[in-house]
């Protein structure tokens, strides 16, 4: 490792243990402010339950198998929809992209398709497919397919064209062009879409297991409508609900971590890693 590659390295890692810490104290903050606002008289104890009372059953819920079992089966679909997702916009999205003619000729079915909310499509999939994670994958597809897709065009059309037409002028392709010159300079834009998606994927996933239950289907939304039965929990589910956050950030922190590796020369530039 040359020293510049070490002081890189090392500042990284300064920038990194500042953001976490100051993430850290913004929680602590929340948490104490929320603590405050449930131990006051403005809003009742079974709406809004003690936030040290819900961070307890949190952690206690770490000693639940069905919602570590639920957990898993959340990260499985978002894993699968998420990858199907990816590789079917990509390509997609390079297609419209780099043929002008194609992006003109698929604009008003692209348009009329993005404004359809998911949550509106689940009763139309789960008749069609059935509850359970065909219909969970299905609908974090077609959600997560839009971030992805615009993020590669809008990267396509960032693209410096001066680079495109001096390939060109030494007898490249147009596929060749997109190989080794549109698609690496697209790619943070992807690599930002991906993120959007991620989330996205988390929370649909999550909302379908609210709304449909434990029907043939597991997930941390399917235990939050098993507590919903009967009697509402609210401390478990606001407990369920802040591991929802943790996961989607745990997430988030992955794919951050990846596009880092993949893509050393975009933070590179901008001075980050």
């Amino acid at each position: 490792m040359t020293s510049n590659e070490a002081r890189g390295l090392s500042q990284a890692r300064k920038v990194l243990g500042s953001t976490w810490a100051r993430g850290l104290v913004g929680v602590a903050v929340f948490v104490l402010l929320a603590q405050a606002l449930s131990s006051s008289a403005v809003v009742s104890r079974s709406v809004l339950p003690s936030a040290f009372a819900v961070l307890a059953q949190a952690v206690g819920l770490l000693g639940n198998g069905q919602f570590l079992g639920d957990i898993g089966a959340t990260i499985e679909a978002w894993a699968v929809g998420l990858a199907i997702a990816v590789a079917v916009a990509v390509p997609i999205g390079l297609a419209l992209g780099s043929v002008p003619f194609v992006r003109s000729a698929t604009r008003a079915v692209v348009e009329f398709l993005r404004p359809i909310p998911s949550v509106a499509l689940i009763p139309l999939v789960a008749l069609v497919l059935g509850p359970g994670l065909r219909m969970n994958i299905t609908l974090i597809v077609y959600a997560s397919i839009w971030p992805v897709l615009f993020n590669t065009i809008y990267g396509l059309d960032d693209v410096d064209p001066v680079a495109k037409e001096t390939l060109r002028a030494f007898g490249f392709g147009r596929l060749d062009v997109i190989r080794r010159v549109s698609l690496p300079a697209a790619s943070p834009f992807i690599a930002t879409g991906i993120r959007l998606a991620s989330s996205i994927a988390i929370i649909l996933n999550i909302g379908t297991g609210v709304l449909t239950g434990r029907v043939d289907g597991n997930g941390i939304g399917a235990f939050i409508s098993d507590l919903n039965v009967g009697s509402i929990n609210t401390t478990q589910v606001l407990a369920a609900a802040l591991w929802a956050g943790v996961l989607g950030l745990a997430l988030n922190a992955l794919l951050v971590w990846a596009e880092r590796r993949l893509l050393p020369w975009h933070h590179a530039y901008f001075g980050e890693a």
